[in-house]
């Protein structure tokens, strides 16, 4: 029986759970935020592993999921663009070197993939296309049963593909990707542009709808608010109807904050799906799940991936 040391890296808040069965379970977990006044990211995860090993110092393997573009062969964070200061960081070594202990690294929506599909929604599935929305928009690829990543790790942006040339501008800095459409700030970025064009809602007094607020107006009747997710959705599906010419999974799995908003979403995006779509053969057998793992997905996932790869 291993002990192994999750991690999930967020733009907003890090996850640590400690594994020590094969259940899929945590038997310990802690969140802290990922920046805070006085301590930076790589702070905050030194921290961590300092508390745990307190207790528990005899561990067997640190699996961490992180975000932006990764060099999975060499551990290296190319560019984690919502976390400050990570850009070509050897996260790897810099584990290594200061706790004794190689770690597993990969790609956080990878991670969240690989454990819906050992242990959540993905189950009795192994060509599965992932995708998480939430701040951004992220994704991952199961292949007859083999996470495909790439070359050097780098084929994990499912949320930047271009969708309307010269369209919003991304976190990236590009223009028109999926994330800059169909992600939380992307619904939000439209709402406040059709307020400023004059379009009337139940919300114009708030001068920073976060898409959570916009859904509940949405689920109130507000029209504004339904259009901002009837765009989200159909950009959603126009995006996703590329990547089941490319992949031709037997099911898609819609995970992140976004994903909770249900039909206000899943309709325009399905509708688009289809419309999108090269043939009808793609839809035949396909299933589209709704995550299950919630914010345990990318932990599960490094836990299981650091089994499997040791």
């Amino acid at each position: 029986m291993k002990t192994i040391l999750s991690f999930d890296i967020g733009g907003t808040n890090i996850r640590a759970g400690l594994f020590s069965d094969e259940s899929g379970k945590p038997s310990f977990t802690k969140k802290v935020k990922t920046t805070t006044p006085n301590r930076s990211a790589l702070e905050n995860i030194f921290s961590l592993i300092e508390e745990i090993l307190s207790q528990y110092p005899s561990l067997d393997a640190i699996s961490m999921a992180v975000p932006g573009s990764l060099d999975n062969k060499n551990g290296i964070i190319i560019k984690a663009p919502n976390v400050d200061g990570w850009k070509n960081v050897a996260l790897r070594q810099i584990i290594a070197d200061k706790f004794g202990i190689v770690p597993f690294i990969e790609n956080d929506a990878s991670m969240a993939a690989y454990g819906e599909w050992k242990h959540g929604a993905g189950k009795n599935h192994n060509y599965i296309l992932y995708i998480t929305i939430s701040t951004g928009v992220g994704g991952a690829v199961i292949d007859n049963g083999h996470l495909l990543t790439g070359f050097r790790g780098l084929g994990t942006e499912k949320g930047h593909i271009t969708i309307v040339e010269d369209g919003p501008l991304c976190s990236c800095g590009q223009k028109g990707h999926l994330e800059a459409l169909a992600s939380g700030p992307a619904i939000a970025s439209y709402f406040r542009q059709r307020m400023v064009e004059g379009a009337s809602s139940m919300l114009p007094s708030d001068p920073a709808p976060t898409a959570k607020k916009i859904a509940e107006a949405a689920r109130q009747g507000d029209a504004l608010a339904i259009e901002a997710f009837r765009q989200a959705g159909y950009y959603l599906g126009a995006g996703i109807a590329n990547y089941l010419h490319i992949f031709n999974p037997s099911c898609i799995i819609l995970g992140g904050g976004v994903s909770f908003s249900g039909n206000l979403l899943y309709e325009p995006f399905y509708e688009s799906l289809k419309q999108h779509v090269l043939s009808e053969e793609y839809m035949v057998g396909l299933e589209i799940k709704y995550a299950q793992l919630g914010d345990e997905a990318g932990l599960i996932g490094a836990y299981q991936w650091s089994l499997d790869n040791s």
